[in-house]
């Protein structure tokens, strides 16, 4: 009679019940999907400052600047609106095509308006791969 006993603990098997972690991954899943959409709403950010880092480039990246009077420079030349787009395209010519990445650098206090009439020239010259241009963010803001 032992022996029997011993015999049927020697075949118990311990396996590993996955189905309560399926079940609370599960849950964590459709928690994060939920919030995730509300996390973003009525987040106060400041367009110019950015702790991404910096992309890496071989050769000297085509730059616009707009200053805070809404002047336009390509690269340290300011250049007119109207002469925007003719300019563009003979870089483009220059430099083998219009796949290169364009940084835009804009003040904090230009309006909306004025660089999104320079995007919208870099796009009418054949250029849409944009980066916006940030400074680096130095501390966080408290609230």
């Amino acid at each position: 009679m032992a022996l029997a006993k011993r015999n049927e603990a020697a075949n118990v098997t311990s396996d590993i019940n996955v189905t309560p972690m399926v079940d609370v991954m599960l849950v964590l899943l459709i928690i994060f999907m939920v919030s995730a959409p509300l996390l973003t709403v009525g987040v106060p950010i400041d367009l110019p400052q950015s702790q991404a880092k910096s992309l890496e480039q071989d050769k000297e990246p085509l730059t616009l600047s707009v200053n805070e009077k809404g002047k336009v420079f390509l690269q340290n030349a300011e250049i007119s609106m109207d002469d925007l787009i003719p300019k563009l395209q003979a870089v483009a010519q220059a430099r083998g095509g219009t796949e290169a990445r364009v940084y835009v650098r804009g003040d904090k206090k230009v309006d909306y308006g004025s660089m999104m009439k320079v995007m919208g020239q870099l796009s009418a010259a054949g250029f849409h791969r944009v980066a916006l241009v940030t400074e680096f963010e130095q501390g966080s803001k408290a609230k």
